[in-house]
């Protein structure tokens, strides 16, 4: 019993002590791009940008499944309800989920497996817009995908404002690996070949997630046309 009260002891303590080290993470979005982005977060909601301006969120410790991404050609009302091109909320400004293909994604996880953040751009859901993805306290890779993924992109999986991953267009398990293992195909590495770092189809693992890792508690930039 007295050493069952003791493990309960330091679980307690440590369970204090990484709740104190494990700090809330700071995302500065700055859209560098020609034209208005409305830029997306979740979990942070949505805002606004013109040209060279910036909006910074804090995003809760620990987080699983964070995404930064840009909307494109959108319209709201004085209420948030509307609509974008691209990388659409269901219609609002604030966004609630995840948005609609195509859109390229700052992924994350905070505060993971060894106390490590996880991090990597995603092209799964196609591309609409370059971007840049990295640590603002330094000694972590930056990543980018800056290339002309829209002008270049193949006619089956040309959008409006866009370019579609394969999945969203054929939906076949050999694009969307729904289940099993899948490999890369010809239409996946026309991405890879554009922007190496990037996830390029949904087990690119190796190659885009593995090797991007920060120690917990930094801070990260994101910038659209960088």
């Amino acid at each position: 019993m007295v050493l069952s009260r003791n493990l309960s002891s330091i679980s307690i303590i440590f369970t204090a002590v990484f709740f104190t080290f494990a700090q809330a993470a700071n995302f500065e979005i700055r859209n560098n791009c020609g034209y208005t982005v409305w830029a997306a977060a979740t979990p942070g909601g949505g805002r606004k940008l013109n040209r060279g301006e910036v909006w910074t969120i804090s995003v809760p410790a620990s987080t699983t499944g964070g995404r930064v991404w840009g909307r494109t050609n959108c319209n709201f009302d004085g209420n948030g309800r509307g609509h974008c091109q691209t990388g659409d909320c269901n219609g609002h400004l604030q966004c609630q989920g995840y948005g609609s293909a195509p859109n390229t994604l700052a992924e994350y996880g905070l505060n993971q497996y060894n106390n490590l953040d996880f991090y990597d751009i995603s092209l799964v859901d196609g591309f609409n817009i370059p971007m840049d993805f990295s640590s603002t306290n330094g000694g972590c890779k930056e990543i980018r995908c800056t290339a002309d993924v829209n002008g270049q992109c193949p006619a089956d999986l040309r959008a409006p404002g866009g370019c579609n991953n394969p999945c969203t267009v054929y939906k076949t398990n050999n694009y969307c690996c729904n289940s099993g293992s899948c490999r890369p195909t010809d239409k996946s590495r026309y991405f890879k070949a554009r922007c190496p770092d990037a996830y390029s189809y949904p087990q690119d693992d190796r190659t885009s997630t593995v090797v991007f890792t920060c120690t917990g508690n930094s801070n990260y930039r994101v910038v659209f046309c960088p």
